[in-house]
């Protein structure tokens, strides 16, 4: 059996502001360090063979916590980036329904048919995810491997891992910091755990 512990990243200031972060690096707050900290603890007795995180540095940060606790590098995998939000990066949803009318509700309702002004789709990001996701599959039979990203990210993957349209993407809530897990038998996964945060509760 092959074990992937999928982890969000913890929270930035752009997360408490409201504001969509897509490709922009921002960094953990201080309240994202704690949760960081928090999951790394709660994994510190799970035997990780390897940790794979997003380039973006609150996806990165995170890992390296989680890592730290197994003596292991992060590899650093672009893939796992945030769906690319173009020219909404930066603006909260407020600012973005004001400047593209009608459009940020699509993002909620109807994300398969989203055209984000110079961004990706949500197509775009399963795709690359996805296929960063079955490589590390590939490259660690047999062991359990934790990976960093994000909540586009995640969602997209999971949609990807359960064949559903990627309309539902939003179904699957992503807090900061949560695990999910899921095991491959014989390439068939299992989702065993969604949106953990348990390790959050005294935090």
């Amino acid at each position: 059996m092959t074990r992937l512990i999928i982890i969000r990243h913890g929270q930035t200031l752009w997360n408490l502001e409201r504001k969509y972060q897509g490709h922009s690096d921002i960094a953990l707050s201080d309240k994202g360090i704690k949760q960081a900290e928090a999951v790394a603890a709660r994994l510190a007795k799970e035997k990780i063979d390897a940790v794979y995180a997003s380039d973006l540095s609150r996806a990165c940060k995170t890992a390296e916590y989680i890592a730290a606790r197994h003596n292991l590098k992060v590899n650093i995998t672009p893939e796992l980036r945030e769906i690319k939000f173009g020219e909404w990066e930066g603006l909260t949803y407020d600012q973005i329904t004001a400047r593209w009318p009608g459009m940020l509700g699509k993002l909620w309702t109807t994300p398969d048919e989203l055209e984000i002004p110079g961004g990706e789709s949500f197509h775009q990001l399963k795709e690359r995810a996805y296929a960063a996701i079955q490589k590390i599959i590939k490259e660690h039979p047999g062991q359990t491997v934790a990976v960093v990203a994000h909540g586009g990210t995640i969602g997209t993957i999971l949609c990807a891992v359960l064949d559903i349209h990627l309309n539902h993407v939003w179904s699957i809530k992503q807090d900061n910091t949560a695990v999910n897990i899921i095991e491959y038998y014989d390439g068939r996964p299992v989702i065993t755990l969604l949106n953990c945060v348990r390790h959050l509760e005294n935090n």
